[in-house]
């Protein structure tokens, strides 16, 4: 049996800003349903390489395809369909400060829906702040007046906005403390299995990448170098994923193996 088209499917992609190569030849298939953490040391273009898939930045060369499209070279307005399809979490949530919780929600359902009803507008915004785990209180107030973490869960309300079957989030449990991280990443993994997402996930958080990644994309050298789950990753002998996943705090984040009675 054929195996599934992947959802995401990047081929020699080279993205260079001046004399500076970012990614060379970089290839990723991302497969449907999956949560995919991407990690790489600093100045690896991780996030360079996320918005080069959602059409934020324009690579040298390559091909993108989403959902069996292929999207570098083609006009915005040809993408508007596909675009609908995913939803994004940017680091630090993004979200617009002169904007309630609800307001930000609704930014991206007007955007593409402009006849949309205004009250049903109001009612879609109010089940995503749900959704995302925060109280009803929590959708007429400001950035300003949210946590660390609240912030991120209205981020990811408005990433969910328009029922997206992709999720792309970017580092998303930095700032928070290990009980908040903690319960960001259920929520992420409950989201993914509730809805049926795919989740390409930028992250250094090695508890993350444990607790709710199906594989891990490594960057290295403008390459993906591996992709694979961590005992996998783990097989090979590449200096930087040892050093990642077998220095302290990699053996720290491991699940530990319970003993036998």
């Amino acid at each position: 049996m054929a195996e599934e088209q992947p959802i995401i499917c990047v081929r020699g992609l080279h993205n260079q800003f001046g004399d500076q190569v970012i990614h060379h030849e970089l290839d990723l298939d991302v497969r449907r349903g999956e949560i995919l953490g991407v990690v790489g040391g600093s100045g690896t273009g991780k996030s360079v390489l996320m918005r080069s898939i959602i059409g934020l930045q324009t690579p040298q060369h390559g091909d993108i395809e989403v959902f069996g499209d292929h999207l570098l070279g083609r006009p915005e307005a040809e993408t508007v369909d596909i675009r609908k399809r995913w939803g994004v979490l940017f680091q630090g949530g993004a979200l617009f400060s002169t904007l309630t919780v609800a307001e930000n929600v609704m930014v991206p359902i007007r955007e593409f829906y402009p006849k949309m009803d205004r009250d049903f507008r109001r009612e879609v915004a109010k089940y995503k702040v749900g959704l995302s785990g925060l109280p009803p209180e929590a959708g007429p107030k400001y950035p300003a007046e949210l946590s660390g973490g609240m912030k991120k869960r209205a981020g990811v309300a408005r990433a969910l906005a328009l029922d997206p079957e992709l999720l792309f989030l970017d580092e998303p449990t930095a700032g928070l403390d290990p009980i908040g991280a903690a319960a960001f990443d259920n929520l992420i993994k409950e989201l993914q299995k509730t809805l049926g997402l795919t989740v390409f996930l930028i992250t250094h958080d090695l508890d993350t990448l444990h607790a709710i990644c199906d594989r891990v994309a490594v960057l290295a050298d403008q390459q993906v170098i591996a992709v694979g789950t961590i005992p996998e990753l783990l097989a090979l002998d590449h200096p930087w994923i040892q050093e990642y996943f077998n220095g302290p705090r990699g053996r720290m984040a491991a699940p530990k193996e319970t003993g036998g009675g």
